[in-house]
């Protein structure tokens, strides 16, 4: 029987939002060759680690952390769940995700009204320190969300270093309105990157779990 695969992907382009439309963090796409120049056409892209949908290394928030390499593909390859959080307005706190009743091992994407904005939102839906100190203690993977930061003004960090200092996986930048709650495989693919803090990444979900089994 045929899956559904949805890709959970933003849309690399020059338009695309990035984090507080920080114009040094926006792609640029530059023509290198043409054929008014040359015999093939080329493009050299200038990309932040952190456009659109990526992957967060501990690095990134933990001085002398791990670099994205040390991100496993079977961290990043395998079952996971979609929560309906669209509910939930500011940060996702512990109150929020109990009755989702999240287990040692799961990785969990947060589905929440950050999915519908097409420009960046300063007042998006984030994972609040008591809840991502709640999903760490549990012991899940990964986390994934919809909007382009887990954390919002946070000074100390606290919801990445809650998850990162356990070496739980962030995916960032996720696009979840069209994909119902529910369980999924997951295939997240960060571009082949070592020594930085981060990596842009493809993620696609498949309906049902087990896919490889």
């Amino acid at each position: 029987m045929a899956r559904t695969i949805y890709d959970v992907s933003m849309l690399i382009h020059e338009g695309v939002q990035v984090y507080k439309n920080k114009d040094e963090k926006r792609p640029r796409f530059e023509t290198t060759s043409d054929f008014s120049t040359g015999s093939s056409h080329e493009t050299r892209i200038h990309l932040d680690a952190h456009t659109g949908t990526h992957i967060d290394a501990p690095l990134h928030m933990i001085p002398d952390g791990k670099t994205i390499e040390t991100v496993k593909l079977k961290q990043l390859v395998g079952n996971c769940r979609v929560l309906d959080l669209t509910d939930v307005e500011g940060g996702i706190g512990r109150a929020d995700l109990e009755p989702h009743k999240p287990q040692p091992g799961e990785f969990l994407l947060f589905k929440t009204k950050n999915s519908w904005d097409e420009e960046f939102n300063y007042e998006f839906i984030y994972l609040a320190q008591d809840g991502a100190e709640y999903l760490a203690d549990i012991g899940i993977t990964g986390v994934g969300i919809d909007g382009l930061g887990v954390e919002r003004a946070q000074p100390g960090h606290e919801t990445h270093t809650a998850l990162l200092s356990k070496d739980i996986v962030i995916i960032e930048g996720l696009r979840l309105k069209n994909v119902p709650a529910g369980e999924y495989f997951m295939v997240a693919a960060p571009l082949k990157l070592t020594g930085i803090d981060a990596a842009p990444a493809r993620v696609m979900l498949f309906e049902g779990v087990g896919f490889l089994d």
